[in-house]
């Protein structure tokens, strides 16, 4: 199934608000939106300074601990 933009940032925010479990296409969303954002971030020197919200970063945490066990 292809999957477009608009469905990674609905997988993220569907995960962060409870109406989908956290799995793996929810970590894998956010390593494709990661990659998105440091091209971005290469390319135009104005958005270096924006992350993801402290809930993603929050997420991405959950998804470290859960590969180290």
């Amino acid at each position: 199934m292809h999957t477009t933009e608009q469905d990674h940032f609905e997988i993220v925010r569907d995960s962060l608000a409870g109406d989908r479990t956290t799995d793996e296409q929810t970590f894998t969303s956010i390593n494709i939106l990661a990659e998105r954002l440091e091209n971005v971030r290469k390319q135009h020197c104005t958005f270096t300074d924006i992350e993801f919200s402290p809930y993603v970063q929050a997420l991405v945490e959950q998804e470290l601990k859960l590969a180290v066990s």
